[in-house]
């Protein structure tokens, strides 16, 4: 659908991170495409989160995600930003006043990636030699790994995707574990990186998804945006979102959702972990997309009802 440039320039608030330069320029670059823009509509302005500042701490110790979207949303309540891009995973569930989500992209994939040190490679998560060394700041990914192996030593590794990657050489790391969409957007996908059964190491409430903030007074943003939606992309994130909220999701529980979808069947599947992977509950629940945010809760409800002990 052709449309004429907008009145005025747009501006699209991003991390600086390569990461989200990369994403924000598929978002801008998609956008203008939907509309025939010319190639100066949409300017990318790099904004440094005090996420990406703080890295030798944990997030649940430092604020949780809302460290990496506080100064992007301040410029959209300011009117200094119109559109912000988010990895969705980085977002907390509830939005703030004044601002919402005007469009999910198709998500890539959701899974994780163990990547292992170069010159190493590993078959199956069973192949890292006892008491490996592996590095992840996300509890997530830390309980489900000591699940399968408590015999693991999980230590903090924090940073974008190179940093980590690199840090596996300097911290005598035999591995990592990072999210398949980053590393397929960036093609930094190392030899010997082992993609993950989402069943065995569920993934993060909307990961592999991109996700676009404005304001919510803004009807022409909202219009324009509608091009880019993926509406089964939205129900899926929805139920996985609306499991995480239930559960208080904040970095300080180790939480995994993953929903899918086969015609209007929505499935999702959920997971609750103590720290040390030692103390868990999963279930699963399948019904129609149109009921996702209820599928989220219920199953929510579920394991708490099961482990209450395990919600913090």
């Amino acid at each position: 659908m052709q449309t004429a440039d907008p009145k005025r320039q747009i501006l699209l608030g991003t991390r600086a991170s390569p990461l989200a330069l990369c994403q924000s320029e598929m978002v801008a670059n998609a956008l203008g495409a939907a509309h025939g823009w010319s190639q100066g509509a949409i300017a990318l302005e790099k904004i440094i989160t005090k996420g990406d500042q703080i890295l030798d701490r944990k997030l649940a110790e430092i604020g949780g995600k809302g460290l990496f979207t506080e100064e992007l949303e301040a410029g959209l309540r300011d009117g200094s930003l119109d559109l912000a891009v988010h990895s969705l995973k980085d977002l907390p569930t509830v939005s703030p006043q004044g601002i919402t989500l005007g469009a999910i992209l198709p998500r890539e994939d959701a899974r994780d990636v163990l990547v292992p040190r170069a010159g190493l490679a590993f078959s199956s998560l069973q192949d890292l030699p006892q008491g490996a060394r592996l590095g992840t700041a996300s509890l997530r990914r830390g309980a489900q790994l000591l699940a399968l192996r408590p015999d693991l030593q999980i230590e903090p590794l924090r940073g974008n995707v190179g940093t980590r990657m690199q840090r596996l050489e300097t911290q005598g790391l035999q591995a990592t574990l990072l999210a398949a969409a980053g590393l397929n957007r960036l093609a930094l996908t190392p030899q010997g990186a082992l993609l993950l059964n989402p069943t065995q190491i569920i993934p993060a409430a909307g990961q592999g998804a991109l996700a676009v903030q404005c304001r919510s007074d803004d009807p022409n943003m909202l219009d324009w945006l509608r091009a880019l939606h993926c509406a089964d992309t939205h129900d899926c994130v929805t139920a996985e979102r609306s499991f995480l909220n239930a559960l208080d999701g904040s970095c300080r529980t180790p939480i995994a959702a993953y929903a899918t979808l086969a015609g209007d069947t929505l499935s999702l599947q959920g997971r609750l972990l103590s720290d040390d992977g030692q103390d868990g509950v999963e279930a699963t629940s399948s019904g129609h997309r149109q009921d996702a945010f209820a599928m989220g809760q219920a199953l929510a409800a579920t394991l708490c009802e099961q482990a209450p002990h395990l919600v913090r």
